[in-house]
Order: C-alpha cells, then sequence, then structure tokens
C-alpha cells in the first residue's frame, strides 16, 4: 500500500466507473471467475417455446439475463414474460428488450425475490440461471409448492490469481469468486472487505475473520462507490 494512496482490489471488471475515482485511490482489477454462454441449439428451442408463453420468469444473474435476451433479440422475439430480477446490472439488461412494466420486482437478494415471487400466488416460474447457482431461490420456492423450470444458460469457471500485493480494500461480487481468489491468497488483516450482498459474506467468512462491509444495493459500480466513501470517512476520522 502507497502511502496516502487508498488501494483497492475489485474481482470483476468495474469499467463504467472508473473515470469516477478520485486521484488518492488506486482501483486493480483481476477477474477470478470467468462465464461462458452455454446456450445450445436444445436450449435455444426451449428458450423459444418459453417465449410463446406467458411465464412468470427469474433471473438472479446478469450472465443468464445477458444470454437469454440474446437468443430473444436474434429470433426477434419479445415475450409477455412477469419477470423478477435480481441487481441493478440484471434490470439494466433485460431493459434493452423489456419495459419497466415488465419487470414486476428487482431485489436485493434471493430470499427477498423468492419471497416476492411467493406474494403472487404463482403455481410455476421459469428460472434462468447457471451451472453452480445458489440454492435459496429455488429451495424457498418450492418449499412453497411453487414448481421451478431451471433453465442453465451459462456456466461458470474458476479462474485462480496469485495477488502479490497488500490491499486497504478488496471487492467480491459472488461466492465463486470469493472461493476463487481464496485458493492463492490470504487477506491482510487489516484489509478491509466489500462484499455485494450477504451470500456473499458468508463466503468470506469461511476463509477469515477481516471485516466485512455488505453492499446497500447488489449493484457492483455502488459496492466500489460505497468503498471509496468508506476509505474517505476513515480518513476524515483519523
Amino acid at each position: 500500500m502507497e502511502n496516502n494512496r487508498i488501494s483497492i482490489l475489485s474481482t470483476r471488471p468495474l469499467d463504467e466507473s472508473l473515470s469516477t475515482i478520485p486521484d488518492n485511490f488506486q482501483i486493480d482489477i483481476a477477474s477470478f471467475i470467468e462465464t461462458k454462454n452455454i446456450v445450445d441449439d436444445v436450449m435455444e428451442q426451449k428458450i423459444i417455446h418459453a417465449a410463446k408463453q406467458n411465464n412468470i420468469v427469474v433471473f438472479t444473474s446478469m450472465n443468464a439475463a445477458e444470454a437469454v435476451v440474446n437468443v430473444l433479440q436474434y429470433n426477434h422475439l419479445k415475450p409477455e414474460w412477469r419477470i423478477f430480477c435480481l441487481g441493478a446490472s440484471t434490470q439494466k439488461i433485460l431493459l434493452s428488450l423489456f419495459s419497466e412494466n415488465d419487470i414486476q420486482v428487482s431485489g436485493s437478494n434471493a430470499l427477498e425475490l423468492a419471497k416476492a415471487v411467493i406474494q403472487q400466488k404463482v403455481n410455476s416460474v421459469v428460472f434462468f440461471c447457471g451451472n453452480i447457482r445458489r440454492d435459496e431461490l429455488p429451495d424457498t420456492l418450492r418449499a412453497n409448492n411453487i414448481t421451478v423450470d431451471e433453465m442453465v444458460v451459462y456456466e461458470t469457471i474458476q479462474s485462480n490469481h496469485q495477488i502479490n500485493k497488500t490491499y486497504n480494500g478488496v471487492l467480491f461480487f459472488s461466492p465463486s469468486a470469493v472461493n476463487s481468489f481464496f485458493v492463492n491468497n490470504q487477506l491482510a488483516k487489516e484489509t478491509i472487505v466489500f462484499a455485494i450482498g450477504q451470500t456473499t459474506a458468508n463466503a468470506v467468512k469461511q476463509f477469515c475473520a477481516n471485516e466485512i462491509v455488505i453492499s446497500e444495493f447488489p449493484d457492483k459500480e455502488k459496492l466500489l462507490q460505497q468503498a471509496i466513501q468508506y476509505f474517505k470517512h476513515t480518513k476524515t476520522q483519523a
């Protein structure tokens, strides 16, 4: 860590917000997971079939949203779906095809999203997800007698790096990235962890006892800004 300069590591790209970084902050980026669209001909036909029905549809990942929107746009389809999604980045991708009225709820975590679906008293949902999706949402829905049709449209691959630098803060955006990071790395005791949500924070706790700040909303740009504000406040208190 350089004197008088705050050094932060982001474990995923943050292109949109780097132009707003104060001069006394250094942001390094190292992606610890990669995602791959795995929509083949069979899955494409399933998405097209789902698009022809008035489904309740759930997205908890921007990667799933991107994969599905690509299929729909390529086939010139705009389904009459009622959409429940998680996070601002996911919502932004969906709004490239759907209207704000189509998105019933944009939740801040998976359990909140599941409760919103349950309140609609629906019988079934289509859940577009990745190959290592979390259990909270589908398990909660099934426990409330809601059928969940899972469609896996992308896969997550760990990308393990060794970091030879000590940071003031590290940003984590998923449990997968947390697991990948700690394969070859440890955090200094003074490093502050910033987590996109409670599930990601819980994953961090399995590897270290560092202070964890949880994002007020599941948005990667806002998490970075929250980290910057944290260190600005810390400096003013020093």
